[in-house]
């Protein structure tokens, strides 16, 4: 019989439903040990997170997150709130010896999240943060490739995270629903939003970054705040650009905005290696794209790859091959891994201490482009 794996979800936004649709999901298409349980739903709305949980089975509602952290029937604390209360949820929960699943980025800046990495390493529970890209097959298989030597050296990366919905100049700032542009809730703009999505992904295929150059700017200098209703300096990037060096020498390029007219979520990447090349785009997720000089003169060209064969990564699990799967299975396939990390009693990637060293090179990205110097990214390990 399979354990219970009671989940205390803390926020109900855009991730709450991403999360329990995986929470609710995973069990039918992956054998676990553990089977979660949407034990509780936490939020400081009574009447949206009673309506949130009869959407979607959570047992009990609760107002205050520090009586969630307290209860003996839960198991694991999933915070799904603004950056600027991960620290505070994540140092309590690991005090009460909860396991800690945290959405990105990890923190507001690198020293909070060195203090909740020592936190959860002291406290010894397991934590996973929500870099859910790693769990798009066809990344997966790109990382694959890539440690097998596939591409040879490395000596290009860049990525490029692409949107366009705070081109308004009446669009306010802060409050539930757009407190992403709030500095103070958010930490930063783009760069903590979108290009860590970018970093972590860039770290785990590529190796550490070495040093970073960047420049950011923030296009609408003030906006009218929901919470106070006056017009207020806006302290986040509305766009960065950077450049950097990885440790294995390979020169990379990273650029995220808001103001890109026509594109809603255009994340790409490309890798240059000696041998091949790979490249990935989200709007056509399931595939990826390759190149490898050592085909057949005159075969040699990009193929495009369907990643959708059960041999492919997670592939397995859902449909017949050539039958596509989209963005909330990422999520599916992240409770997977954690769960069954938590079964074999290791780590599930990235933790805690993985997410700091993106949020190591997010401090750094912002740092250079004050200084307009390039300026080295700190050791998470």
């Amino acid at each position: 019989m399979k354990k219970k794996l009671n989940i205390g979800l803390v926020g109900y936004g855009f991730m709450g439903r991403t999360h329990s649709n995986a929470y609710r999901k995973v069990g039918n298409f992956f054998d676990l040990k553990y089977e979660p349980v949407l034990k509780a739903v936490c939020a400081r709305n009574e009447q949206n997170a009673k309506a949130f949980a009869d959407t979607w089975g959570y047992q009990s509602v609760e107002t205050d997150w520090r009586k969630l952290v307290q209860r003996d029937d839960i198991d694991v604390i999933d915070i799904c709130t603004p950056n600027n209360t991960h620290a505070e949820i994540a140092l309590a929960a690991a005090a009460a010896g909860k396991m800690i699943l945290c959405e990105k980025p990890l923190s507001m800046n690198g020293p909070e999240g060195l203090k909740m990495v020592k936190a959860i390493e002291k406290a010894g529970v397991p934590n996973m943060v929500w870099y859910n890209y790693r769990r798009v097959p066809a990344v997966t298989m790109a990382k694959q490739l890539i440690d097998e030597g596939r591409l040879g050296r490395i000596f290009h990366y860049r990525a490029k995270f692409l949107q366009d919905w705070t081109i308004s100049a009446d669009l306010p700032q802060g409050g539930q629903a757009l407190w992403r542009l709030d500095i103070k809730a958010a930490g930063s703009g783009v760069t903590g939003d979108l290009l860590a999505h970018c970093i972590d992904t860039a770290v785990w295929l590529n190796g550490s970054l070495e040093k970073v150059s960047a420049m950011t700017e923030t296009f609408i200098k003030e906006r009218t705040h929901t919470l106070t209703g006056k017009v207020e300096k806006v302290g986040i990037d509305d766009a960065c650009t950077f450049m950097g060096r990885f440790n294995n020498g390979s020169l990379a390029t990273f650029e995220s905005t808001r103001y890109a007219r026509g594109h809603k979520a255009l994340y790409t990447l490309e890798i240059n290696g000696e041998h091949a090349s790979i490249a990935w785009d989200l709007h056509d997720l399931h595939r990826l794209q390759y190149f490898d000089h050592r085909d057949q003169s005159n075969l040699r060209g990009w193929r495009s790859i369907h990643v959708t064969d059960g041999d492919h990564p997670y592939m397995g699990k859902w449909w017949v091959p050539g039958l596509q799967i989209g963005y909330e299975h990422t999520f599916v396939h992240q409770v997977a891994d954690f769960v069954e990390a938590l079964g074999k009693r290791k780590p599930a990637a990235p933790t805690f201490r993985d997410a700091l060293e993106t949020q190591y090179v997010c401090d750094s990205v912002l740092k250079s482009a004050k200084t307009g110097r390039w300026e080295k990214v700190p050791k998470s390990k």
